[in-house]
C-alpha cells in the first residue's frame, strides 16, 4: 500500500510538474510575442518621429526662430529676441483695435464688420506674412517691418490678396 501511495504521489507530482512546464512555456511564449510586438511598434514609431521631424524642419525653414542670421541682426542691435518677437506680433495685433478701417489691410469689410488680422508669422528680421478675415472674406498679407530704436514698429504693406468668395 505504501508503494501505491508513493506511486500516486510520484504520478501526481509528475503531472503537476508537466502542468507547470506547459503553463510556464505558454506564458513565456506570450511574453516573447508581446516583446516582439513592442519592438516592431517601437521601430514604427521611431520612423514616424523621424518623418515628423523632417516635416517640422521643412515647415519651420522660413521662420525667424530657425534663422540665425535674423536673430543675430536683432541681438547685434541689443534686443532680447525672446521678448522682441512677441512684441512685434502684439504690435501688429494692436492695429486690429484701431477704429475704422484697418491701417494695414487694404480691403474694405462687408456687413459693418471689420477686417482683422488673425495669424502672424515672422519670417525673418524684415518680413512678415499674415492672414486676415471679416468672417465672410479672407486673405493674406506680405508685410515688411522695421523696429526703431524707441521700440516702435513700422509696418509696410508689400503685397496682399483676397480669396474669392463662393
Amino acid at each position: 500500500m505504501r508503494q501505491r501511495i508513493f506511486m500516486y504521489l510520484f504520478v501526481f507530482s509528475l503531472l503537476l510538474v508537466l502542468f507547470q512546464y506547459v503553463n510556464a512555456k505558454r506564458v513565456f511564449e506570450d511574453l516573447n510575442h508581446s516583446v516582439d510586438k513592442c519592438k516592431s511598434l517601437n521601430i514604427k514609431f521611431k520612423d514616424s518621429i523621424s518623418t515628423l521631424r523632417d516635416q517640422l524642419s521643412d515647415r519651420s525653414h522660413f521662420s525667424i526662430e530657425g534663422n540665425e542670421d535674423a536673430l543675430t541682426y536683432f541681438e547685434n542691435d541689443g534686443y532680447d529676441v525672446s521678448e522682441l518677437i512677441p512684441y512685434v506680433k502684439d504690435e501688429l495685433y494692436k492695429l486690429n483695435e484701431i477704429d475704422g478701417e484697418h491701417p494695414v489691410v487694404p480691403y474694405a469689410s462687408t456687413k459693418s464688420r471689420k477686417m482683422l488680422i488673425n495669424t502672424v508669422k515672422i519670417l525673418n528680421h524684415k518680413w512678415i506674412i499674415a492672414d486676415f478675415s471679416d468672417g465672410d472674406y479672407w486673405g493674406e498679407l506680405f508685410l515688411t517691418y522695421q523696429v526703431h530704436s524707441d521700440r516702435t514698429v513700422e509696418f509696410n504693406l508689400v503685397e496682399s490678396f483676397l480669396y474669392p468668395f463662393d
